[in-house]
């Protein structure tokens, strides 16, 4: 499904700005660099070479919980990359496999498999999260995300509090295809910038597109449409056959995907006693 609108992208000086912004969110908060999961994909192969561009210290770890070989190696292959061409890098191992199977037997099976396999695919992603921010407070850094526009602000593919809880969020405002184009402009290899997209949570390998039931060119475009059209009137369009039946369906998956996760953009909801107290 072709993209419509997209803006053709200047990828130096998205590079320089982004390198910038990491710069200054470690010095705004007092930090020494960064600590990255490195997961084989272009999402943390593009933010870690971006945050190795800016000369802080800066820490990748890999953490399998009964990873894909291929996942495994193309991690590796990119930390190697890095640790060649950038000084500060440094590399931690952190495999999770035998914490994840402790965690899973302390809390038994459940009868509805479907759950049960998105209950452990969210506690791989949790746990993932208390490994970085561990490493975090003891090297004095801050936690990168890797989330990209389509995840983080369209659909809300990313766990609460899992890979959800960052502190900067360096690619939150570039869409796939763009992370993409970046990884190329910055050399990352072609293994990681063509990869199937996923986000290694699932025994059977199952890929984000798999996940979500379309391709991410295709939520990009429904990104766009939903941009200056309200749910009503594409809802509308929809019951009036004005999209391909391909189109309406990809818009419906969007659609109810982000009104679903709209809890996941929010902040907490507070409730406010204020006006209670005398």
């Amino acid at each position: 499904m072709a993209k419509t609108n997209m803006k053709k992208l200047n990828y130096s000086e998205i590079e320089k700005r982004i390198v910038s912004f990491l710069k200054k969110e470690a010095e705004k908060a007092k930090m020494e660099g960064y600590v990255i999961g490195i997961s084989g994909g272009v999402d943390s192969a593009v933010v870690s070479t971006l945050a190795a561009k800016t000369g802080l210290k800066l820490y990748t770890i890999q953490m399998p919980i009964h990873q894909k070989n291929d996942e495994v190696g193309r991690a590796t292959n990119h930390v190697k990359w890095l640790m060649e061409n950038y000084p500060n890098v440094s590399a931690i191992d952190c495999e999770l496999t035998s914490a994840f199977d402790s965690f899973l037997s302390s809390v038994g099976k459940l009868e509805d498999k479907e759950k049960q396999h998105m209950a452990e695919a969210n506690t791989r992603s949790r746990l993932r999260m208390v490994a970085l921010y561990y490493h975090a407070s003891i090297k004095k850094c801050l936690v990168l995300g890797t989330g990209n526009k389509i995840e983080d602000f369209g659909i809300g593919f990313f766990t609460k509090y899992g890979d959800g809880g960052v502190d900067v969020s360096p690619i939150g405002d570039l869409m796939k295809s763009e992370v993409r184009e970046l990884g190329k402009f910055m050399g990352i290899s072609k293994e990681i910038v063509e990869a199937k997209p996923t986000d290694g949570l699932w025994d059977d390998g199952r890929g984000d597109e798999d996940q979500i039931g379309a391709t991410y060119d295709e939520l990009e475009w429904a990104m766009e449409e939903c941009g200056y059209r309200s749910d009503e009137e594409l809802y509308n369009m929809i019951e009036r056959e004005l999209f391909s039946e391909r189109k309406a369906k990809v818009l419906q998956i969007y659609l109810k995907r982000h009104n679903a996760n709209i809890h996941k953009f929010m902040p907490i909801p507070v409730c406010i006693i204020n006006d209670l107290r005398k």
